[in-house]
């Protein structure tokens, strides 16, 4: 059943989000405008050293209120391979350079109501090569064992939609090892 769509208009738009009213019509035959988010894709940086450890971030996310482990992640530059902004965005975050990035997983967390695209990868391995140049992510960045993850998300301590897939991805790939 595919839902049939007759136009859309910009409600609200700037660098990082367009909210959208589209008009569809179900295959019921109702018609309406229904709210739709347009942003910018994601990539996200999965990297596990030889310990069997992943490199995470302990950050604070206001819109929620929350602190929780992420992966580093973050938005697709123009003229940016989603490969090329998970590389930088795990170099800014948390000073360590990556091993060369291969794709792990994609994903469309709420394609109900956005057409968000994350693209995850994974490393193997990294090089510290200083502090973090980005200041405003994270309170700590630690390598955190791959057998505390399953407790860690248990306890919501890991919350982030693209941190889980990736994370989960992780998880399933090494039990298949």
């Amino acid at each position: 059943m595919r839902w049939k769509t007759y136009g859309e208009r910009e409600i609200y738009t700037n660098p990082w989000v367009n909210l959208c009213l589209v008009d569809v019509e179900q295959p019921d035959g109702y018609r309406e405008e229904h709210h739709v988010l347009r942003l910018r894709h994601l990539a996200v940086g999965a990297v596990v050293n030889d310990h069997r450890e992943i490199l995470m971030m302990w950050r604070h996310r206001f819109i929620t209120d929350a602190w929780a482990w992420e992966l580093p992640m973050g938005l697709i530059e123009p003229g940016e391979t989603p490969a090329e902004t998970a590389a930088r965005e795990v170099e800014e975050e948390t000073g360590w350079r990556p091993g060369p990035m291969r794709p792990l997983i994609y994903a469309e967390p709420a394609n109900g109501i956005t057409d968000s695209q994350h693209f995850v990868f994974r490393a193997d391995g990294a090089t510290h090569i200083g502090p973090p140049t980005e200041k405003n992510e994270s309170d700590r960045i630690e390598w955190i064992p791959l057998t505390r993850l399953r407790s860690m998300i248990d306890r919501r301590e890991i919350v982030s939609s693209g941190s889980l897939v990736g994370l989960l991805y992780v998880l399933m790939d090494e039990g298949i090892r």
